[in-house]
């Protein structure tokens, strides 16, 4: 299957104001090779097991499955991930005809907020919220792989 999606920086914390659903994220990989990630997530009491493929040019499409599995075999395989694991707070926020995910990171990323939204084709439209920033869409430093070999507060020093 063929996830699209693009990713904004966020500006303010007001879309904590408008979000229907939070949930505290675990997740680690197995593999972080830029062709293909191997991700383990515990969202909740739900694990999850997604493979995701090489990105389009642009960065808003590649190839990701994604099966739900017991959550005790995936805090399991959290313990073979590669670390740091990353933790971080997901917010749902509807806003027209989308929803977007926007996720505040911990630990060795605090600080950083990115929104993402999932969409049918590249060129859909939606409407931006007001807090959306910047579009960081295909900017590698952004994927969540890299922020666990690359963490946000290393940036600051480079």
């Amino acid at each position: 299957m063929t996830e699209v999606e693009r990713k904004f920086l966020v500006t303010s914390e007001d879309f904590k104001l408008e979000a229907t659903n939070q949930f505290q994220i675990v997740q680690g990989f197995l593999n972080t090779h830029p062709e293909r990630t191997v991700r383990i997530r515990v969202n909740g009491d739900i694990g999850y097991i997604t493979v995701k493929g090489l990105s389009s040019d642009s960065g808003a499409s590649r190839y990701e499955w994604e099966q739900e599995i017991p959550i005790q075999e995936a805090q399991d395989l959290l313990r073979l991930c590669e670390t740091p694991l990353l933790e971080k707070t997901r917010h749902e926020i509807p806003f027209g005809t989308v929803i977007f995910e926007v996720d505040e990171f911990k630990g060795d990323n605090d600080g950083l907020i990115v929104a993402e939204v999932e969409l049918t084709k590249e060129s859909d439209h939606f409407e931006k919220p007001d807090w959306l920033g910047d579009e960081v869409t295909g900017q590698i430093k952004y994927y969540n792989s890299q922020l666990v070999k690359n963490p946000y507060k290393s940036w600051w020093f480079n």
